[in-house]
């Protein structure tokens, strides 16, 4: 069978990627129990070969392994006639677009997400709406200790939106402080100051769960998907939301 002649009737066939960690047992345990998805594989951290994945016969790859591993995973998984999702850290923007280039000469597409959550989406979008009535704005995100990656990606997304709409091109325009703390999950604050007032944009996580909805918004999107877009938003507005 041809690995790239992908059907978008029935279950949709998904292999996970980094099957073994908090969000990959989480992602895992989503997806199979799930009506309209199918979990083809669980695949740990150091078995995402080409080979590997092509064999699975999945249509879609959830990449949820190391930090920086990200852009890798998914340019094996397109090589392998899949459509990657990646929530992995670290996918740059220079990645992404390497990523989006390499789908749409294969005629697939996918999604990298920095942050599965619809609430981290919804404080993008105000912040970026601020960001045009603020002087200055800098950004607090607080993660377990166990994070690798610090500043988050979620945190660098954000940056950049508000850099963007700002109107500043330069890298690190917007400053981040990140702390790695026991007991937290994901938290992120946009603070924005101006003359004589404040604003103060907060999302906290509180339990896996927050991620459940976008991951498998996140995988029906890369089904039908041309190129390999940016951010939970685009699977958000394509069902219908925002």
């Amino acid at each position: 069978m041809d690995p790239h002649a992908h059907s978008t009737g029935g279950p949709l066939r998904v292999v996970v990627c980094g099957a073994g960690g908090r969000l990959g047992r989480h992602a895992s345990g989503l997806v199979e129990g799930h009506d309209g998805f199918e979990l083809v594989a669980r695949l740990g951290r150091g078995e995402c070969s080409e080979q590997r994945l092509a064999a699975t016969g999945a249509e879609v790859g959830l990449d949820l392994t190391v930090a920086g591993r990200g852009a890798d995973h998914g340019l094996r998984m397109l090589a392998a006639g899949l459509r990657p999702v990646i929530g992995t850290s670290g996918v740059t923007p220079e990645e992404n677009r390497q990523l989006d280039s390499a789908a749409r000469e294969l005629g697939l597409g996918g999604l990298v997400v920095p942050n599965f959550s619809a609430g981290i989406w919804l404080l993008q979008r105000a912040a970026e709406e601020a960001a045009r009535f603020f002087e200055r704005a800098e950004i607090v995100e607080r993660h377990g200790s166990a994070k690798k990656d610090s500043p988050s990606a979620t945190a660098l997304d954000l940056a950049e939106a508000v850099s963007r709409a700002r109107g500043e091109d330069a890298v690190g325009e917007t400053p981040i402080h990140a702390l790695r703390l026991p007991g937290l999950l994901s938290n992120h604050e946009v603070v924005f100051g101006g003359r004589g007032e404040a604003l103060r944009l907060v999302h906290e996580t509180y339990g896996l769960d927050s991620f459940s909805a976008g991951i498998l918004a996140s995988l029906r999107y890369a089904r039908v998907a041309s190129g390999v877009g940016r951010g939970v938003g685009l699977a958000f507005e394509a069902c219908g939301m925002g």
